[in-house]
């Protein structure tokens, strides 16, 4: 679960807050954080979560933030596309959301591009001979 609030008020500076709620190994995990974007929030939000258990993340950095529109002619109502890259040493990757809420498709992208580095040193781990 996540919350994203952007607020302005008067002659302030844009604040944008993420408040995420998830179970990681068992332990329901509800974190906040600020960003200098409703993305970043929403990303500073996510690590705080996963860090504790998986301090490898800390090494995985959002390094390219795209939004692409699939149907352009529907206006507002069209569907974004979001492409992320991420990076740890030389390795890079790029996971996507879609979704007619630019922020779940933002959710959709980022979750992929933390899980991803996590299932591969699974992967990696369960082919690795003792």
């Amino acid at each position: 679960d996540f919350t994203v609030i952007v607020e302005k008020r008067g002659d302030r500076d844009i604040m944008s807050q993420a408040t995420v709620k998830l179970r990681v190994g068992g332990e329901l995990m509800h974190t906040a954080a600020e960003g200098d974007g409703p993305v970043n929030a929403l990303d500073q939000a996510i690590r705080k979560a996963l860090l504790p258990h998986y301090p490898q993340l800390n090494e995985v950095k959002l390094v390219d933030y795209k939004v692409r529109i699939i149907d352009e002619h529907r206006g507002t109502a069209a569907v974004p596309r979001v492409l992320i890259e991420s990076a740890r040493g030389d390795e890079r990757w790029s996971t996507i959301g879609c979704s007619t809420n630019i922020i779940e498709a933002s959710w959709q992208a980022l979750w992929d591009s933390l899980e991803l580095p996590l299932l591969r040193e699974r992967d990696r781990l369960a082919h690795t001979p003792s």
